[in-house]
């Protein structure tokens, strides 16, 4: 009951905001949900100063139901499907990730970007836009304002991926009578689903191949959102590595403390998945699942939305989103000459 009576008010406001957040970005799936929701929740927070009673559940919301969505992804992960369909793109997939990361960490060295927004801006662009994102926030300890620079830049370019990569595609010479290349080409290279579903659709209409662009590239992407696992431990160990270190531990390393427990969840949730689906359960039982994932990111971004300051990101928002073209134009650059190198186009 105390909890209910604490938060209850800052979660219903931010379900107030998610639900035409997530109707509208049904409509408009290129710019999508979230970035409707934490839009929405950055207007309202210039008017509405004091949260009061509010204060609190849209904390928890930002922290919490962004877990419980990241665990909930876990359902749309049939593992077995990604690894035997992906395994043509994992090379292309790790080089990618592996540009992005490190194009990232040089820049924010050289730029002087703050650590974690570097971070989040270098996951963001090489895994799975905002769900790599919500994954990696609590890792870290990012703050909203941290976590709303990161989806604002990840969303410009997801949209200039959207319009330019059908051009991209047919200016190099992609093979036009099959949706691989391009598949591959979107899955690795557009870093949130929205987007990558958006350019392959537009691929496929307009050399009318059916799904069949989509279905590889949204497969090529589901083996890209795996990366989410290592990625987020090997940052949760550095992480407590540094805490132990500025908290002069004498017991050295935490597992305990090392390990998040909700990307634990995360790949139980995904082999659940494999299991049942293997054992003939239709993959459509954990479309609720998935959906309700989907809406709790949206719930989460409307909470991170209305604790950010937007006269703080627009003053301090060049770099980021410069570090952002960085990693995007050298994942498209490395995910074309990795396909070239393999004979894929």
């Amino acid at each position: 009951m105390n909890f209910i009576k604490k938060n209850w008010i800052g979660i219903l406001v931010c379900f107030i905001i998610a639900v035409p957040s997530w109707l509208i970005g049904k409509r408009f799936p290129v710019v999508g949900g979230p970035i409707i929701a934490i839009l929405a929740g950055m207007l309202i927070a210039l008017v509405w100063t004091d949260k009061g009673k509010a204060e609190a559940g849209i904390k928890w919301t930002s922290k919490i139901v962004l877990q419980t969505a990241v665990v909930l992804l876990g359902f749309g992960m049939n593992l077995g499907v990604i690894l035997q369909t992906g395994k043509q793109s994992l090379p292309i997939i790790i080089c990618t990730i592996g540009t992005s990361l490190l194009i990232a960490w040089i820049l924010r060295k050289v730029m002087k970007v703050p650590a974690n927004t570097s971070i989040l801006v270098g996951v963001g662009s090489s895994i799975c836009g905002g769900s790599a994102i919500a994954a990696t926030a609590p890792v870290i300890d990012a703050d909203d304002d941290e976590v709303a620079q990161a989806i604002s830049v990840i969303f410009f370019f997801n949209v200039l991926a959207a319009i330019f990569f059908p051009i991209i595609g047919k200016v190099i010479g992609f093979d036009t009578a099959s949706g691989d290349a391009f598949g591959i080409f979107a899955g690795t290279a557009i870093n949130d689903t929205s987007s990558v579903t958006a350019a392959a659709s537009t691929w496929d209409s307009m050399w009318n191949l059916g799904s069949e662009t989509l279905n590889k590239a949204v497969t090529v992407k589901l083996t890209r959102t795996l990366a989410i696992i290592p990625i987020t431990l090997v940052l949760a160990a550095v992480r407590a590595r540094q805490a132990a270190k500025t908290e002069q531990k004498t017991n050295g390393f935490s597992l305990k403390k090392a390990f998040p427990m909700f990307i634990l969840y995360f790949v139980i949730a995904s082999i659940i998945t494999t299991i049942c689906i293997s054992l003939g359960v239709n993959a459509d039982v954990f479309a609720p699942l998935k959906e309700l994932s989907k809406f709790f990111i949206i719930m989460a971004m409307a909470a991170i939305g209305l604790n950010s300051n937007v006269v703080k990101l627009i003053k301090t928002g060049g770099k980021p989103i410069l570090l952002g073209a960085c990693c995007w134009i050298g994942i498209t650059l490395v995910s074309l000459l990795m396909q070239h190198v393999m004979g894929i186009w």
